[in-house]
């Protein structure tokens, strides 16, 4: 798994999609493909049909419109493999079936198609959710590195491989690692109103069973090992009182990346983007890293 994907729409908020996948991709000696999905039909359009010529125009300008992007990318690293890629079908399923094997998915948080104020868009909400490798969403111009890389820590197995990947990010970028555990107060009132059990306290949420101290528990054993593995990573540990979604984009405030696992604990099986990281994608305000148990 050495490529990473970047779709492109032509819009703004593409061009900052690409721009970040090709610092990525230099950061890690990765080849990049710029990928744009267009509709089946203009794709299988045949030359001996009425009108044909709409489908030669719009197979015309979706190449030009990768290869413009392509050349934006290079001026990220002279060195810099870039592909392109005109995917047939909805952008969705044509993005994740182009990232199967590659070690990272990258789209604009919002797109052409878009609707104004509406802060996350449908193929980034798509992808973050069901791709089968990590999802990178950028939602604004590409700043110079900051030399911090934000990881939410909820305690759950399930958030092992955003640890894992959040360490590599920040070891690659020789940035310090912020993990970030949200806790809230013992809350009697919402413990009182369900009957006292594993599935009682799960209905509730588990994280409102914990104090302070227990909290940074949570951190130090998620940790532990990898930090051992990474010894030149900075560690900084911050506990927050509240909400993970507050807690976590606060905390992420000039960062240069929010990494954050696609469920947490308290998820549905059958909702594969958990609240937790729905929320984040909306309200961050650095590109968030989605990455699959």
């Amino acid at each position: 798994m050495t490529e990473i994907v970047v779709g492109y729409d032509g819009s703004d908020v593409s061009r900052y999609a690409v721009t970040w996948a090709a610092r990525e991709a230099v950061l890690h000696g990765r080849e990049l493909v710029v990928a744009h999905a267009l509709p089946q039909w203009l794709v299988d359009m045949p030359e001996n049909v009425r009108h044909a010529e709409v489908g030669r125009w719009a197979r015309a300008e979706a190449q030009r419109m990768v290869n413009d992007a392509a050349e934006l990318a290079r001026q990220e690293g002279a060195d810099l493999a870039v592909h392109t890629k005109v995917l047939p079908g909805d952008a969705r399923p044509a993005l994740i079936k182009a990232a199967e094997n590659a070690s990272m998915l990258v789209v604009g948080g919002r797109g052409e198609g878009g609707f104004v104020g509406l802060l996350l868009g449908s193929v980034a909400h798509g992808v973050a959710g069901r791709a089968t490798c990590p999802v990178v969403v950028v939602q604004g111009p590409v700043s110079d590195p900051t030399g911090e890389v934000v990881v939410g820590i909820d305690g759950a197995p399930e958030s092992r491989p955003a640890l894992e990947l959040a360490f590599a990010e920040a070891a690659a970028r020789g940035a310090t690692i912020r993990a970030v555990h949200c806790w809230r107060p013992f809350a009697w009132t919402a413990v009182q109103a369900v009957p006292f059990s594993t599935a009682g306290v799960g209905a509730v949420g588990s994280d409102l069973l914990t104090d302070e101290e227990a909290a940074r528990e949570v951190i130090r054993e998620g940790v532990a090992d990898i930090a051992e593995r990474q010894p030149d990573v900075k560690l900084v540990e911050q506990i927050i009182e509240g909400h993970p979604v507050p807690g976590l984009t606060g905390s992420a405030e000039g960062a240069d990346l929010l990494v954050v696992g696609r469920s947490g604990s308290g998820g549905f099986t059958e909702v594969l983007l958990g609240s937790v990281s729905r929320g984040v994608l909306h309200h961050a305000p650095c590109p968030v890293m989605i990455v699959p148990a």
